[in-house]
């Protein structure tokens, strides 16, 4: 923050202070010390927030705005751990549904909390994990669906 303040950078100096402020709403709100799972938590609160924001900007033809919101989320984004490769997640999603064994995609909340728990310690959008997910899997015929 301070040699944000020395270099004169108010964009990055705007962001610091932003992700500071949200870390110190939720450490008062809760009445007891963060801890790194809970930092990480309301960080990826913050980048959902403003990959949606941008998003809306893009939109409504405000790309001065959505750039603004994309350099803070690339900012935040550098504080929190990797993102796993594709091939992390895909090898994760195949072994997490041979493990627990699902049949429908009914059951996708099984599957979606496994894969969570085997890439724990990395940064996993749980949307984008479902998406992933989601359109190979649903391919399948479900069992009481199948043509008579």
């Amino acid at each position: 923050m301070v040699a944000a303040m020395r270099a004169k950078e108010e964009m990055k100096l705007n962001a610091i202070r932003m992700i500071k402020t949200a870390l110190k709403k939720h450490e008062v709100d809760s009445m007891k010390p963060l801890d790194e799972a809970t930092e990480m938590q309301i960080l990826g609160t913050l980048i959902k927030q403003r990959r949606e924001a941008a998003e809306m900007f893009r939109k409504g033809d405000r790309a001065e705005l959505a750039d603004k919101e994309e350099a803070e989320l690339k900012l935040i984004e550098s504080y929190m751990p990797a993102a796993p490769c594709e091939q992390e997640v895909d090898a994760a999603i195949a072994s997490a549904i041979t493990e627990t064994g699902v049949t429908s995609s009914k059951q996708m909340g099984v599957v979606m909390k496994a894969v969570q728990a085997k890439l724990a310690g990395k940064r996993v959008d749980g949307k984008a994990l479902s998406e992933k997910f989601g359109p190979g899997y649903r391919k399948r015929p479900s069992p009481n669906k199948l043509p008579k």
